[in-house]
């Protein structure tokens, strides 16, 4: 796990912000600090923050900046969220590029911040077919780790060994909620993997989805994987990519497609009326969703998109 010192924001600049008064910044921030029991942890988006509720519980003040629903890859901090900033004492970030606002937010906090894909083992945003090692080295990182169970249990160790410094008095209960959360991801990538085992000795399982944010999951899973787009990219659903999607569909008969709920399904909806797929509803990816939704949690997230896919390739 890395260790990076962010840059500390003077009081002129907070108050050019219209983030605080000019006279009292300093000492408000200090007795707000004194008045909390608790220290507050910051993330980047609502994943890691429930990542981090699930380890730290009561012990920790858990703060999201981005809301639930929210796309993350593009995200505008708000005042609100500078703010946050200013009273966290530590902050979480994905890194590996999904945070295009990462710099400009850190300029206004002087926490610790932690990236929590350190020791993560990364896929490239698009892998060629026959490219050398070093011509795969050479791409971009997909940033979308944590939606591979495996990968997400090395985001928890991180959360763990960074919250065991920030209150080591807490050491033994931060200990037994991660193990306890190791558990709780585990048992729901062994319930996966038992329903895909039998599908599998019926013929290869293909993911098709409109973003190619589930690298990683196909990578665990051995699903056969294509998207219309790599990540953000500028010519989102152009016509080569849903003519390329068409194509792959109907060579292998594919029955079900996905497109992410953050993402604009328009493209993908072409690929279903083309092909006769069945269009699914959305996947969840960059954010869960509020208590009502269908992943108000980021274990309830791998389960609801799991069925989908699972259920997709039953069809």
């Amino acid at each position: 796990m890395r260790n990076t010192r962010v840059l500390t924001a003077t009081t002129g600049a907070l108050c050019v912000l219209g983030l605080s008064s000019c006279s009292a910044a300093g000492s408000e921030t200090q007795d707000s600090s004194a008045e909390s029991e608790r220290p507050v942890v910051l993330t980047s988006f609502s994943v890691l923050a429930d990542m981090t509720e699930a380890v730290g519980g009561d012990l920790v003040d858990t703060r999201s900046i981005t809301p639930p629903g929210a796309e993350v890859h593009e995200y505008s901090p708000t005042p609100g969220d500078l703010r946050d900033a200013a009273a966290a004492d530590l902050i979480f970030f994905n890194g590996l590029g999904l945070e295009a606002w990462y710099e400009q937010f850190l300029s206004h906090s002087s926490a610790e911040v932690l990236i929590l894909t350190e020791s993560v083992e990364t896929l490239p945003v698009t892998r060629l077919p026959g490219a050398s090692a070093a011509e795969t080295a050479e791409l971009p990182v997909n940033p979308h780790a944590w939606m591979s169970p495996a990968q997400a249990m090395v985001y928890v160790e991180n959360i763990e060994a960074a919250l065991i410094e920030l209150a080591p008095a807490d050491a033994a209960e931060l200990a037994e909620n991660a193990k306890t959360y190791r558990e709780e991801i585990q048992a729901v990538w062994d319930r996966a993997e038992e329903r895909l085992a039998g599908l599998q000795d019926e013929g290869e399982v293909h993911l098709v989805t409109c973003e190619g944010a589930f690298s990683y999951l196909a990578e665990d899973l051995n699903l056969g994987e294509h998207y219309l787009w790599p990540l953000n990219a500028e010519d989102e659903g152009s016509p080569q990519q849903v003519e390329a999607q068409i194509r792959y569909v109907q060579e292998h008969q594919v029955p079900t497609i996905f497109c992410e709920s953050t993402v604009n399904d328009s493209a993908q909806q072409q690929v279903a009326e083309t092909t006769g797929a069945t269009l699914s509803e959305p996947l969840h990816v960059d954010s869960i969703t509020e208590p009502d939704g269908p992943a108000p949690s980021y274990l309830e997230l791998l389960e609801h998109d799991l069925d989908l896919i699972l259920e997709g390739a039953q069809r």
